[in-house]
């Protein structure tokens, strides 16, 4: 555990408690279910070419096992499986099956390496769910197991709601899987339910008999903090989801545990650096958003605004951030708004190229504050303006929207743009999705395709109420290494996302000679 210098103490999660290890001792590995028990969440449904991005992104962060899915779900489900069983990724790419040999035919079906098999655990679940006994429900899992290895799939065994089971009923279930030849046994917190202290308990158990891997959830807030506790007691794979998505309050987010075990305990698990990415890529898949908060690949897990924490980062990158965001593939940012400092604008400023003497530095400082108390958030391109009208410099356009027009109802939807570049009118007319992705695909080809830029973030929200309401559009582009954030307010949410996006892309190109939006 740090001790806070960045040193290694030595200690376990549990202090002396005689059935932890250190963690630094730890070999841990992730199994994800993301395209299994994340897609449980509501509203998520993955198609096979989703599924099959983030397979690929997941084995690129070194995760060993992927959970693919459940066979027995239906033809479509096991179709996803097969695709992601037919990548030749590194990782171990499983299949859930429940305590029925026919879900082991489907698996199998899929081509899946192996199985999840959960068989009930507490009583609960062995006599109400199932209807069967203690003695029949060891016995049946053992003759699934031996069916399985037969045909030579990776057996793991989850014993299903663990965490309010009687602890020596589930060390006998899940003892007598492996002496049956399972390869593993998985102590699994079903409904969030346990506390540190149970989970301590129970794996320091099952790490007795062998492998166990532990599947927390975050019912109660406690899914990171069951899942270092399992490690610390024996467990070395742990289940989890990419941003924590799942059922009810979701599984514990295997980029959280990644992160904690690398930073406080010296214990490297995952590729870092793929993480971001990663996170972006199942958020914008699932279309379940991150929180702004969010640990580790949250918008403001590394962005500053206070101007006491702006100063204190400039001067030192680890001031105000336990571990640097390049680690997790992200980068630093300074917000601006009613909590800036002289020295964050300044910085913010010298990120555009922009310079200013003192007193314009003082009145571009009390122009933010005052955005920033009337509850608005100072975007880049607020930023520059300020700047602009402070000393009296002009800035001089090269991409403006003349005129536009959308058409979407009754067919396909059409949008015709007119631009002005460099002085030059330009129109031109596309299709698309809908009106706003016709409108950007009008705007591309009026730029002859040439502008380099990259579209980050794109976000939407209603301003007022009522059927007229004013829509904000806050867009994130870059161009290299040089990022802008732009916002535009309409009725028309079609012309507020294009007069952002083309004043981000105005903003990103400041070199006169630069030939991107030249004709081909």
């Amino acid at each position: 555990m740090s001790d806070g210098s960045g040193e290694y103490s030595g200690r376990s999660l549990f202090g002396d408690h005689p059935a932890t290890t250190r963690l630094e001792d730890a070999d841990v590995q992730f199994l994800d279910t993301t395209l299994r028990d994340g897609e449980q969440a509501p509203g998520v449904s993955l198609t096979p070419d989703e599924k099959a991005r983030i397979a690929r992104a997941l084995d690129r962060a070194n995760v060993a096992y992927v959970e693919a899915g459940s066979a027995c779900t239906g033809p479509g489900e096991r179709e996803t499986i097969s695709r992601v069983a037919d990548l030749d990724l590194d990782a171990t790419v499983t299949s859930f099956c429940r305590g029925i040999q026919r879900d082991i035919d489907l698996a199998l079906d899929c081509g899946v390496d192996g199985i999840n098999l959960v068989v009930p655990a507490s009583d609960r679940h062995v006599t109400e769910k199932v209807g069967t006994s203690r003695a029949e429900n060891v016995a049946d899992t053992q003759e699934l197991v031996e069916y399985a290895t037969d045909h030579g799939l990776w057996v793991e065994v989850i014993g299903e709601d663990g965490s309010r089971a009687d602890l020596d009923y589930l060390v006998e279930l899940l003892d007598g899987a492996l002496e049956a030849g399972a390869d593993r046994i998985c102590w699994a917190d079903t409904v969030g339910h346990a506390t540190p202290d149970g989970a301590l308990a129970a794996v320091s158990r099952l790490s007795e008999l062998g492998p166990v891997s532990t599947h927390t959830h975050d019912d109660l807030g406690l899914a990171v903090m069951n899942a270092l506790v399992s490690v610390a007691a024996g467990a070395d794979v742990v289940h989890g989801t990419i941003n924590g998505i799942g059922e009810r309050a979701g599984n514990v987010a295997i980029e959280e545990v990644a992160i904690a075990l690398d930073h406080g305990y010296g214990v490297e698990t995952l590729e870092l650096t793929e993480v971001y990415d990663l996170a972006k890529l199942v958020a914008n898949t699932t279309g379940i958003p991150l929180a702004p908060n969010k640990a580790v690949v949250g918008e403001n897990t590394f962005t500053h605004e206070s101007g006491i924490h702006t100063d204190g980062t400039l001067k030192d990158d680890a001031m105000y951030e336990p571990y640097p965001p390049e680690k997790v593939g992200r980068e630093r940012r300074l917000a601006l708004g009613k909590h800036a400092g002289r020295a964050g604008v300044e910085a913010a400023l010298a990120e555009h190229g922009v310079e200013v003497d003192d007193d314009d530095l003082s009145e571009v400082v009390t122009r933010i504050k005052e955005i920033g108390d009337r509850g608005k958030r100072v975007t880049d391109a607020d930023l520059l303006t300020i700047a602009e009208e402070v000393t009296g410099r002009v800035h001089d356009r090269r991409v403006e929207v003349v005129d536009l027009t959308t058409v979407a109802g009754g067919g396909t939807p059409t949008a015709t743009v007119t631009l002005s570049v460099d002085g030059e009118e330009r129109t031109e007319a596309e299709t698309g999705s809908g009106p706003v992705d016709a409108a950007i695909n009008a705007v591309q080809t009026a730029l002859s395709h040439s502008f380099d830029t990259r579209l980050d973030s794109y976000h939407v929200d209603a301003i007022t109420g009522g059927t007229d309401a004013v829509v904000t559009v806050e867009v994130e582009m870059s161009r290299g290494d040089d990022t802008v954030t732009v916002t535009a307010s309409d009725s028309d949410i079609t012309r507020a996302s294009v007069e952002a996006m083309v004043d981000a892309m105005d903003r990103l190109v400041v070199d006169e000679s630069d030939a991107v939006i030249a004709d081909d």
